[in-house]
């Protein structure tokens, strides 16, 4: 029985088609998997139906009837609930009042705290959640938060759940756990709409599974009835290897040696305490942890963009610990910072600027302190060439190209710079599956050249695939450190177990 349509849903935004067209039917009590990449619709598509956008064109039936939702609001009166990404929680309040936020009980003109207290217990206990309702939010793991979020949407009768990318936040046992959820949830009769880009996941949970790509849908499938491999070419459009193969590779001397360093950040509270990293030519060191627990600051002060309080960063022997971010770049570092808007790109300036950035004043951009336009052309040319960056030309702004693309470019832009140490923080983020077989096979080539890189990543599978070596961070401290991890190792260590 179909619990929900959508009908020829559109959207634009500034003249972008993020939904073209779209049609999508939800059957009661499915858990119905929407997949993609980023920047594929999948998102702009259940804020329609969360009534956080408004559609440009189509209609919404619930239940059989045509239904208008123009506002969030709207759609919790509906029984639609959402779980954002990022959460919608208040930190200083506790799991009970949170929960409640907006349908208090009350005594008189107070909240009743007591049976606030109650009702969430109950419904915990309903759906098998293991919450305590006097704990602040702010004391309670990732995961505990987004059972709160869950927990917050069914006290409000949600019977439509929409969860946006839910294990992006997660250790591999917390989405475990999340999928335990999901399956009671669907027990108990709740509609299920799961947003991803992950293969596996979504075989793991769904029963059904529509594939987003540009903005249109490509095919909705039975999850029994399809594989990773099919859904892969779905979502990219043509054949994807999704294994790369690593040759196995003795690693040469020590290149960049990093001991006993400390830094305090003060925006995240969190200071890096006395960290230990050696990385080798022909080595991939990986760093694992559930993020905000110290790779930022790791990436951060290895390239000279924060300040170290104690320690030191040597490079080929040489003491780099107070160089700054460009003598070090001199030296032959290089970097795909984790976020490449802040980092690595100036989206409103051309293609070609943001390829020779950093370079510009150097031959054979330049001579005798003017640019040389004919050869910034021609290299721009030989960079988009080599690395596939898709553009319509070199002089279009960078804001202009997806989102794959404009990772290409800093990738393209940084291993063109014949580098000694790579540090590739996130390289893979928010970029297409076909993207990402492509940045994987550039990294272990320039593994196989000598290259000493560093990976920070989120994504255990793409460490467990590239690293030879992982090291595991926990508040700011490396807590463990091995060639090879099972994922529920790496799990554990994460969530700071001792194995």
């Amino acid at each position: 029985m179909k619990i929900l349509e959508l009908k020829n849903i559109t959207k634009k935004f500034d003249g972008i088609t993020a939904n073209d067209s779209i049609c999508l039917d939800i059957e009661k009590g499915e858990v119905h998997s929407l997949l993609g990449e980023n920047g594929a619709g999948k998102t702009t598509l259940m804020k329609i139906l969360f009534g956080m956008y408004s559609a440009d064109g189509g209609s919404i039936r619930l239940n059989g009837k045509t239904v208008v939702i123009s506002r969030p609001s709207r759609a919790i009166g509906l029984g639609i609930g959402m779980i954002h990404q990022h959460f919608m929680l208040v930190d200083r309040l506790s799991v009970a009042e949170n929960i409640v936020a907006g349908c208090e009980p009350r005594k008189g003109v107070f909240l009743d705290l007591k049976k606030a207290r109650k009702n969430v217990r109950i419904s915990g206990e309903k759906y098998g959640f293991r919450l305590d309702p006097d704990a602040k939010v702010e004391n309670i793991s990732v995961g505990e938060q987004q059972r709160v979020e869950i927990l917050k949407a069914l006290y409000r009768n949600a019977d439509i759940l929409i969860l946006d990318e839910p294990t992006a936040v997660l250790t591999p046992q917390e989405a475990e756990e999340l999928f335990a959820i999901i399956k009671k949830l669907k027990s108990d009769g709740k509609t299920i709409i799961f947003i991803t880009h992950k293969l596996k996941e979504t075989m793991a949970v769904s029963d059904r599974i529509t594939v987003l790509r540009d903005g249109k849908k490509v095919d909705t499938v039975e999850t029994a009835e399809t594989s990773p491999r099919k859904l892969a070419k779905m979502m990219v459009g043509r054949e994807v290897i999704l294994r790369v193969e690593k040759p196995e590779k003795p690693p040469g001397k020590a290149v960049l040696t990093v001991k006993d360093l400390s830094a305090f950040n003060p925006v995240s509270r969190l200071g890096l305490k006395k960290i230990d990293l050696t990385v080798h030519a022909g080595e991939i060191v990986g760093i694992a942890g559930i993020e905000g627990n110290g790779q930022l600051e790791v990436e951060e002060t290895i390239m000279g963009l924060r300040a170290i309080d104690s320690g030191s960063i040597t490079l080929d022997n040489q003491d780099i610990s107070r160089c700054s971010t460009a003598q070090r770049r001199k030296l032959g570092m290089v970097h795909i910072p984790s976020d490449r808007f802040r980092r690595g790109l100036l989206r409103s300036r051309s293609i070609e600027h943001n390829i020779i950035l950093g370079s510009e004043w150097l031959r054979p951009f330049a001579k005798k302190g003017l640019l040389s336009f004919p050869a910034i052309e021609s290299y721009s040319r030989r960079i988009i060439d080599e690395f596939q960056i898709r553009c319509p030309g070199s002089k279009e702004t960078v804001d202009t190209l997806s989102g794959g693309n404009q990772q290409k470019l800093v990738i393209g832009r940084e291993l063109s710079r014949n580098p000694k140490v790579i540090v590739a923080a996130q390289p893979t983020r928010g970029v297409d599956i076909g993207a990402i077989e492509y940045i994987h096979n550039l990294l272990l080539r320039m593994r196989e050249q000598g290259r000493a890189i560093i990976l920070i990543s989120a994504e255990l599978d793409e460490l467990m695939t590239l690293s030879d070596r992982i090291l595991v961070m926990y508040e700011g401290k490396i807590i463990a450190e091995g060639p090879h991890f099972a994922e529920s190792e790496l799990g554990l260590l994460m969530a700071g177990s001792k194995l």
